[in-house]
């Protein structure tokens, strides 16, 4: 069974951002890659190197020796010991992707709570009348989330 940690709000990790927390045990590097969160063990497995202290860029791609063009921006993690690279949202190496990963970890933004603020499109009153075209016959409010949380399982 999955353990659920709260990080931090998403207003603490804007995007390009990272946090690394201890969590049962591990540290765990928290990244905000364009308004979307990942978690990766702090652990390169290539020489146990504190993996998500590395530098986040891009990589480079080459679809033939005169070709080569710069991707990825900002979703790559570079170990900061020997350079071996790592895509954040799934691990992957980027050298090898089948057989070398970091391990990740699941991340969800959760609410922590909600303001419901009454706003009549009725008025309040019951239209039993109401024909097609017209304003429905029942009440209806608007909903905002806030306190957005980043939320990892372990």
């Amino acid at each position: 069974m999955e353990k659920r940690f709260e990080i931090c709000s998403t207003d603490e990790l804007p995007p390009g951002e990272r946090t690394i927390v201890e969590l049962n045990g591990h540290s765990i590097g928290v990244f905000n890659v364009n308004g979307e969160y990942h978690a990766l063990k702090n652990d390169c497995p290539h020489q146990r190197a504190p993996l998500c202290m590395g530098k986040v860029t891009g990589t480079t791609s080459a679809t033939d020796p005169e070709k080569v063009e710069w991707e990825d921006d900002g979703q790559i993690l570079r170990c900061p010991w020997h350079g071996w690279e790592f895509d954040i949202a799934t691990g992957e190496s980027v050298f090898n992707p089948h057989k070398v990963r970091a391990r990740s970890f699941d991340t969800a933004v959760e609410s922590t709570s909600d303001d419901t603020s009454e706003e009549s499109a009725t008025d309040g009153g019951c239209d039993c009348g109401a024909v097609e075209g017209d304003q429905p016959p029942v009440d209806t409010y608007e909903v905002d989330v806030e306190d957005q949380q980043v939320v990892v399982y372990l």
